[in-house]
């Protein structure tokens, strides 16, 4: 019997043994499983717990033109960070922050008791000078913290306001280029790490942990400031000139697509968005307003015409008498009673619609529709701008005789500005379409190598080389003997299209005497460099036609901007017709080594501005040979021989 109990003893004991065993090895397991497995889990969670953030944000990436000129960079403006728990003397502390920084004693007091772990002062202490930070620190309080941060600065003010866009108070692109390539731009915060108890009391015994920001990539314009500065001058003028409703500018490289300037009134400064309407800070117009283009748009019909084969612009002839019936209605010129015979190279010297009517005739609507969305017409053509609108076409089944003779002439479509400047460039430049850029590349902010560029992306092949030499040629013409004869610009080949076109209103009616007039140049015609675009809305004071005033804009931005991109001058081309009231330039002669007494002799048509002393012509600005207009000033220095 005792022999059986001891049995059933043993059996217990082991039965405990057992369990015990296995108690210990799922304990053991458990804690294997916390030490090797959770822990990095749980010490992050427990730092997190204890661990107190102070975020410094990283540097947003500058914006540079294509010369490395900043457009847009940052400036120091500290930011004031309470942490509640360690502030001291909470009544004296807030006191002492609202007198530095000039907000109410109440609004601190309120921060400063706040159950949180770090209250941000805002919005006076968000974004301060250096002088307020630097006095807050010498304040001393325990609790308070000075962040590091910054400010968006655009250096230039309203320059190219419309394609950088801005930035709102927490560095987040809002609009434009700011808005377009916000995640390249914007880099990542960091941060300094404090640990505290369950008071927020510091726990000194713990190191603080830094986390370096990473700073935003800076951006590489296309846009060339040379030109940029030309273009927003020459648009001050034209506002104070004419108060036009608005004005539009574009400046595109035709060999690759990429901008060179843009720019359009009203403008507004970045930096100062919130005083501005958001109608003038959302509407970027040359790639946002649509409206018909008049007759810089019969560069495609003529382009389409030549492509396949109907005119030729030297025999071929149209007599115009002002006046052409079409389907029951009559489409006049613009010149009253006509311009009589003409060859076709005159038609378009003359801009002459009746003639275009004709040309549109020959294409037929399926042609002419077809070469139109070739063009890029209809469609966004992929800028890198937020806001491009389509444009608008007649669907072809609509088309009738009438639809497809205005068409030809610019009239009853609705393009945007950077449609025209690429399908224009593409007409001149060989017949390559491409799709406008305006990014060239991103740059590694420390090292300035390139991490990411921007390649060309040609759209489109439309006309051969030998139709595009036709058209350089006929509106190189137009410049010198045409309708765009104040776009000249001496010893630069320079050929465009005049534009007039009448503008809708509500009623959908054509409004009288207000126009958006215009003109599309470009330059050197026998192998462009740069494409420029002007339209001016509705001018006052003024005959609304474009060679009046759109005209001589475009060629002094041409001129000036050649100038500035070394392009050299060239003694071909086709020489200007001069028509009363105009006069042909003066050469400059070659005055240097003259006695002051002979000038009489050899200046008869030019003003003299004379410095230095002496008996002779030692130097002269501008140099012989030189032409300027009749009546311009030249600089004489004189001295001694």
């Amino acid at each position: 019997m005792k022999r059986i109990t001891n049995i059933k003893v043993q059996r217990r004991i082991v039965t405990v043994f057992l369990f015990a065993l296995i108690i210990m090895g799922v304990i053991v397991a458990r804690l294997g499983y916390v030490q090797f497995v959770w822990s990095d889990f749980l010490i992050a969670e427990a730092e997190d717990l204890w661990s107190r953030d102070i975020v410094f944000e990283p540097e947003r990436g500058k914006i540079i033109d294509t010369n490395e000129e900043v457009l847009a960079e940052n400036v120091s403006a500290p930011t004031v960070m309470i942490v509640p728990r360690q502030v001291i003397e909470p009544e004296k502390s807030a006191q002492q922050l609202a007198d530095v920084l000039d907000m109410p004693y109440e609004d601190v007091l309120e921060a400063v008791h706040k159950n949180e772990r770090i209250v941000i002062l805002q919005p006076e202490g968000r974004k301060i000078s250096e002088e307020k930070a630097m006095a807050v620190q010498m304040l001393e309080l325990e609790g308070i913290y000075i962040a590091e941060d910054s400010i968006r600065h655009y250096p230039n003010g309203a320059y190219l306001s419309h394609v950088l866009g801005f930035s709102g108070i927490d560095n987040q692109g809002l609009t434009g280029l700011e808005l377009m390539y916000e995640d390249m731009l914007s880099g990542t915060e960091g941060s300094l790490s404090f640990y505290s108890d369950a008071k927020g009391k510091r726990m000194p015994q713990m190191a603080d942990k830094y986390t370096a920001p990473k700073d935003g990539y800076d951006l590489q314009l296309t846009i060339d400031s040379k030109v940029q500065t030309i273009m927003e001058r020459e648009l001050d003028i034209a506002e104070e000139k004419y108060n036009p409703d608005g004005a539009i500018a574009i400046a595109v490289n035709p060999k690759d697509g990429s901008i060179l300037g843009m720019s359009s009134r009203p403008n507004f400064d970045p930096a100062n968005y919130q005083d501005i309407s958001a109608e003038v800070y959302n509407r970027n117009l040359p790639i946002w307003s649509t409206y018909e283009p008049g007759s810089t748009f019969k560069i495609i019909t003529l382009a389409s015409a030549l492509e396949e084969d109907l005119v030729d612009l030297e025999n071929d002839t149209y007599v115009d008498d002002g006046d052409i019936e079409v389907g029951g209605t009559h489409l006049h010129c613009w010149k009253s009673g006509g311009h009589g015979h003409q060859t076709f190279l005159e038609v378009v010297q003359n801009s002459c619609n009746p003639g275009f009517i004709v040309l549109g005739q020959k294409l037929g609507k399926e042609r002419l529709f077809s070469y139109i969305e070739d063009f890029g017409f209809g469609q966004k053509t992929g800028i890198d701008l937020q806001g491009e609108a389509n444009g608008i076409l007649f669907d072809l089944d609509n088309v009738g005789p009438v639809e497809l003779a205005t068409t030809a002439f610019g009239q009853g479509v609705s393009v945007t500005p950077i449609q025209q400047v690429m399908a224009v460039s593409a007409a001149v430049n060989g017949g390559y379409l491409y799709e406008p850029y305006v990014a060239k590349a991103f740059l590694d902010p420390v090292t300035g190598e390139e991490v990411d560029k921007t390649e060309p992306v040609l759209k489109n092949r439309i006309i051969s080389s030998d139709t595009s030499k036709k058209v350089r040629e006929a509106l190189e013409s137009v410049v010198a003997v045409g309708t765009g004869r104040s776009a000249y610009v001496d010893g630069y080949r320079i050929g465009g299209k005049t534009g007039t076109a009448q503008k809708v209103g509500e009623d959908g009616k054509y409004m009288e005497n207000n126009h958006i007039v215009s003109f599309i140049g470009f330059a050197p015609a026998n192998d462009p460099e740069i494409v420029v675009y002007v339209a001016i809305d509705n001018p006052k004071d003024v005959v609304q036609f474009g060679g009046v005033v759109a005209a001589p804009i475009v060629g002094t931005i041409i001129g000036d901007s050649l100038r500035a991109l070394g392009v050299s001058k060239q003694e071909e081309g086709i020489e200007k017709e001069y028509q009363w009231p105009e006069s042909p330039p003066v050469e400059v002669p070659d005055l240097i080594g003259l006695n002051k007494n002979e000038l009489q002799q050899s200046l008869v048509s030019l003003e003299v501005d004379v410095v230095g002393e002496g008996d002779y012509i030692i130097d002269q600005a501008p140099a012989a040979g030189e032409k300027v207009q009749e009546g311009s000033k030249i600089r004489l220095v004189l001295g001694n021989k």
